[in-house]
C-alpha cells in the first residue's frame, strides 16, 4: 500500500528516514574519528620505537663505519670528516659543504625507515639524491658499506 506524497504519513516517513540517515552518518564519522586515532597512537609508537632503534643504529653501525671509510679515504688524498648532528651521521668532504653522505631516519609513512642522502657539487650545480636503505632495526653493517661504498664512487670519480 503505498502511501499518497503529499500526505501527514508520507511526510513522517522523509523526516523518519531524514533522522535515521542523518544517525548513521554521525556513527560513521564518529568511527572514522576512532579509527584516525588509534592509527596515530599506533604510528607514533612505531615511530618511537624506530627512533630507539636508530639510536642504537648509529652508535653501533653508522658511525663506525663512516669513521672507519674517513680514515682510509684520508691518505689516499680524499679528506673527509664525520659529523654526528642530532639525529644522523655524515660524512662531509673537506674540498665543500655541499659535499657529503648521509644517514638519517625518516619517521613518515607507515614504517620508518633510514634514509640515505647524498649530495655533490659539480662546478656550479648540486647534484642530490635519495633513497630508503631500510627499517633501522633490521639494517647490517653489510647494507650499509654497500651503500657507502657505491656513493663514495662519485667522490673519487671526479
Amino acid at each position: 500500500m503505498s502511501v499518497p506524497e503529499g500526505s501527514e504519513h508520507a511526510f513522517r516517513d522523509r523526516r523518519a528516514s531524514h533522522r535515521y540517515g542523518n544517525r548513521r552518518r554521525s556513527q560513521t564519522t564518529v568511527q572514522t574519528i576512532e579509527r584516525a586515532k588509534r592509527r596515530a597512537a599506533e604510528r607514533r609508537i612505531r615511530t618511537d620505537q624506530a627512533a630507539r632503534a636508530f639510536d642504537i643504529f648509529l652508535s653501533t653501525i653508522a658511525v663506525p663505519l663512516f669513521n672507519s671509510s674517513r680514515q682510509r679515504a684520508a691518505p689516499r688524498r680524499y679528506p673527509f670528516n664525520v659529523f654526528t648532528p642530532s639525529g644522523s651521521v655524515r660524512l662531509m668532504s673537506d674540498r665543500g659543504a655541499e659535499d657529503y653522505i648521509e644517514l638519517s631516519l625518516d619517521p613518515g609513512g607507515d614504517v620508518p625507515q633510514v634514509i640515505g642522502h647524498t649530495s655533490r657539487n659539480r662546478g656550479r650545480r648540486v647534484i642530490e639524491s635519495e633513497r630508503p636503505l631500510g627499517e633501522p632495526g633490521v639494517l647490517t653493517e653489510d647494507d650499509v658499506l654497500e651503500f657507502l661504498l657505491k656513493e663514495l664512487e662519485a667522490f673519487v670519480d671526479r
